[in-house]
């Protein structure tokens, strides 16, 4: 498929698709007779895991590094586990971090509601 129905099947620009291109994150991207980029299935799949990686707070970076270990085949498991694994547990912590601002939200909600002056 081309660049145009990747990025809307994806919802990420043409602009953003072709940096990550740049930055190595996507890779071996076949090209038409004219030069154009021809997407897989398979690289709608890895840029869709992509932005799951940048939602959860993942760098660039970091996750260029994942690829590189991804590339690197089976013998690199143990190593992206452990980057998964990292960020998985930084999201817990922020999960936790966010369900206490939500428990503070409410009890002051609670206060206000006592507040609240009859009609």
């Amino acid at each position: 498929m081309n660049i145009a129905k990747f990025s809307e099947l994806t919802h990420l620009s043409a602009h953003t698709l072709r940096y990550y291109e740049k930055l190595g994150l996507l890779s071996n991207i076949s090209r038409n007779h004219a030069g154009r980029r021809i997407y897989t299935q398979e690289d709608i799949e890895w840029v869709l895991f992509i932005t799951e990686l940048k939602s959860i707070g993942m760098t660039l970076e970091q996750i260029k590094q994942y690829r590189a270990l991804q590339a690197a085949g089976p013998a690199s498991y143990q190593q992206r586990r452990a980057i998964l694994e990292t960020h998985r547990d930084a999201l817990n912590e922020r999960i936790k971090t966010e369900q206490s601002h939500l428990s503070t939200l409410e009890a002051k909600m609670k206060k206000c509601d006592k507040l609240k002056p009859l009609t």
